[in-house]
């Protein structure tokens, strides 16, 4: 199983629209994909359920040992419980076959100054040694219970020790903007971040403690898949492929400027980027966009209440929308499709040799 962060500390960049899509699209090629909601705000899952008429949280645990969140998942190591991490009851979509959802929590929150204190002291205190391992290890067991391909983790917009333990042990990542000033100011950011959280994953993973625990930390070293970018209008000229607005093109140069001047260079002193030869066989430079998303309009609220990605909106069974509003949307359903289709083709390919 290839486990991959969706990940950027700035928010309003699309990061669950991009792990719901691109976990449906992976999903439809014929891989079997978990999505796992890590972010306490649980908008994955919230999405997943779709407009679901109910007060109380549907995937709350019955029992310690059979969890049904990612927060019951790893309570054993942060409760120190007398039983061990269980694989997790996923979720598996009704309209895509081998989608399946890891539901995400409030709760994991709870967990998050304690991950933080094991970051620091369980190289010299025993009794913390359990807790870096087991994020990765409830993910990585739920996998392996279910003959997972893919799992897309889903991180909140944050540079907190969660998302820390879960970047650090996940095998790649993608980096999800839009294209706007706090965007090329997050990418710099990252750009002094990623490489410290590489230099102490390179610790926790060498740590005897943390490598003979009952949850092992993992000797992962992620690598960048490459960025996205989301919600901008294009517009076709003289019968050529739809671009950016000029608005928006001077926001797309901003950010390449800065990925190729800050964020790569930061990356490969950190051994964070695959082979030159890599990036060139599946056709995905990171110099350039895995996948450019447009603005997705009303379609997105409609969406969200089907519990589907945009791509898979049957306008006349699913909507209203008919004339030109319909020809209009089609056309957009159409370029968001091969969008992440070919996406997920360069991860597909990306990650071949993991």
């Amino acid at each position: 199983m290839k486990q991959i962060a969706i990940f950027n500390h700035k928010g309003g960049v699309s990061k669950t629209t991009m792990t719901f899509h691109l976990g449906w699209m992976l999903a439809n090629m014929g891989k079997r994909v978990i999505v796992v909601d890590c972010d306490p705000q649980c908008n994955l899952t919230g999405v997943y359920l779709g407009d679901v008429d109910s007060e109380d949280y549907p995937f709350e645990s019955e029992s310690n040992q059979k969890p049904r969140n990612i927060r019951d998942a790893v309570r054993p190591a942060f409760e120190s419980r007398p039983y061990m991490i269980e694989p997790t009851e996923l979720f598996a979509s009704t309209e895509q076959d081998g989608l399946f959802l890891l539901p995400g929590h409030v709760g994991l929150a709870e967990y998050e100054s304690q991950l933080a204190v094991s970051h620091e002291l369980s190289n010299t205190l025993s009794a913390l040694q359990n807790i870096p391992g087991a994020l990765n290890h409830a993910i990585r067991r739920t996998g392996e219970a279910n003959s997972i391909d893919f799992a897309l983790v889903d991180m909140s917009p944050s540079l907190g020790a969660i998302n820390q333990n879960l970047f650090m042990t996940s095998d790649a990542f993608v980096i999800p903007m839009a294209p706007d000033l706090f965007s090329s100011m997050a990418l710099r950011s990252l750009s002094r971040t990623l490489p410290k959280w590489a230099e102490w994953g390179k610790k926790a993973s060498s740590n005897s403690l943390l490598r003979t625990a009952d949850y092992p930390f993992p000797n992962a070293q992620p690598k960048y898949l490459g960025s996205t970018v989301q919600n901008f209008r294009k517009r076709a000229r003289d019968g050529e492929e739809a671009k950016p607005t000029k608005a928006f093109q001077q926001w797309f140069d901003r950010l390449a400027e800065t990925r190729s001047k800050e964020l790569l260079p930061s990356l490969k002193s950190a051994g964070m980027l695959l082979s030159e030869s890599d990036y060139s066989a599946a056709s995905s430079p990171p110099d350039e966009f895995l996948m450019e998303i447009g603005s997705l309009d009303g379609l997105i609220a409609t969406a969200q209440e089907l519990s589907k990605p945009v791509f898979a909106i049957d306008l006349e069974k699913d909507t209203d929308f008919r004339g030109k509003v319909a020809d209009a949307y089609s056309m957009k359903i159409a370029d968001v499709e091969a969008s992440f289709r070919a996406g997920a083709d360069k991860i597909i390919a990306l990650t071949n040799g993991f």
